[in-house]
């Protein structure tokens, strides 16, 4: 697959809600890194990935909005804008917008940074 065939595929899955099927597409290696500042804000293999994805969306109490906007391509990296608004159990409602960054290789997401302004959560997270 193209990296826009990939591309394509995830923001499909991403927009029907099927994120365990867009999990899937990460490569058992992939790394996932979340903004500075963030506890534990690089995360090594798939299955840590996913343990991470389930444990954040655990916390939401309620959802609100949210959007997956088109990909963008460049070589083998593609860029996604995601927003959500979203009541978490642990810290209430926030609205957030960023800018998702995968690399592929081999038909596979090996690489994931996210990139967004940290919410104003006083001290700590």
């Amino acid at each position: 697959m193209t990296t826009q065939e990939v591309a394509n595929q995830f923001v499909t899955l991403c927009k029907e809600g099927k994120y365990d099927e867009a999990y899937g597409m990460y490569a058992d290696n992939a790394v996932s890194e979340e903004m500075p500042g963030i506890p534990n804000h690089i995360t090594t293999g798939k299955e840590n990935i996913v343990k991470e994805y389930q444990q954040w969306a655990e916390n939401i109490e309620e959802m609100h909005g949210g959007s997956v906007g088109e990909p963008m391509i460049a070589g083998n990296h593609f860029v996604v804008p995601m927003s959500i608004d979203a009541t978490f159990k642990d810290r209430g409602r926030q609205q957030m917008d960023e800018l998702c960054v995968y690399q592929v290789e081999n038909d596979q997401i090996t690489r994931a940074t996210y990139h967004y302004q940290l919410p104003d959560m006083g001290q700590g997270m």
